[in-house]
């Protein structure tokens, strides 16, 4: 399936390394709305066990696709490590931006600004990884510890300046979006079909579309531009946000549960523990904006 982040490009399971399940597909996106634009990547049209030397296919019975017994393939554990090294250094980084960037009056100006600084390297780090051909761990990690600072000062400003504990009220919403979805994928309440990812791909192009237009009269006229990201409408877009990035997370586990049962090669775990992270960073930005929205004076 191919899969979207809407916060960062990136790229999918790759041929090179021998899984034919999965291919490249870039996503627009931006700092300004959070995207890793999530995308990932999709399974061949036709008959995928056809073209995938590591895909096993009980031909006579139709069976799925089995994880081959052949070692350096990836595991659920595989994937699992990596996605907790690359929010640990995240939350980390985020801990100590927290800790170490004052935002009171006299330096808020300075600490915001190496926020916006680190969210900028860490979306050139996230487009550098996702023209790559195979996953790079160092520049995983750096982006995570990069968007860690961001999201440290940016919590940070709305948790004492606007809404008293609205980080952890983020946190708490983002875990159980994950949970929920996850449950969700799992019991099959949630089938990730062409039908599915192209709904999907389709409310996201005209989400992001949207906030780019938004971006350009607020930064043109003023203010917030047409209003998409403050009062009643904000908090609309940003429940779609987070609606879409919950349809984001089902593809990712897709992907995660296609490229183990295909054998992608263990390296390629960085990758979904990458996409998994861009997401869950786009979720928890959406939950903390529209707690600011419901807190604010203006």
């Amino acid at each position: 399936m191919r899969s979207s982040n809407p916060v960062f490009s990136r790229r999918g399971f790759s041929r090179d390394n021998g899984y034919a399940g999965f291919n490249t597909a870039p996503q627009a996106g931006g700092a300004a709305v959070g995207t890793q634009g999530n995308p990932y990547a999709q399974p061949q049209a036709g008959n995928p066990y056809a073209q995938n030397p590591y895909a096993q296919q009980d031909l006579q019975h139709g069976a799925p696709p089995q994880a081959p017994v052949t070692t350096g393939r990836m595991t659920m554990d595989d994937v699992v490590l990596r996605t907790g090294t690359t929010l640990g250094v995240l939350v980390v980084t985020a801990a100590l931006a927290w800790a170490l960037l004052p935002i009171d009056d006299a330096n808020i100006s300075r600490s915001y600004g190496i926020g916006i600084g680190a969210a900028l390297i860490g979306m050139v780090l996230a487009f550098v990884q996702s023209f790559k051909r195979k996953a790079s761990p160092a520049l995983i990690v750096s982006y995570a510890a990069f968007e860690g600072v961001f999201l440290g000062v940016l919590s940070n400003i709305v948790d004492n300046r606007i809404a008293d504990g609205a980080a952890m009220q983020a946190v708490i919403g983002t875990m159980a979006v994950f949970a929920g979805v996850l449950v969700a994928y799992k019991a099959g309440w949630i089938r990730v079909n062409r039908r599915f990812v192209g709904f999907v791909m389709a409310a996201a192009l005209g989400f992001i579309l949207l906030m780019m237009v938004n971006l350009l009269f607020a930064v043109f006229g003023g203010g917030d531009g047409l209003g998409f990201r403050s009062g009643p409408l904000g908090v609309i877009f940003g429940v779609v946000g987070i609606l879409l990035g919950a349809c984001f997370l089902a593809l990712d586990f897709k992907q995660v549960e296609d490229g183990i049962a295909y054998g992608a090669p263990r390296e390629e775990a960085w990758l979904a523990a990458f996409g998994l992270t861009l997401t869950l960073v786009w979720i928890y930005m959406e939950f903390l904006r529209i707690i600011a929205i419901l807190n604010s004076n203006d």
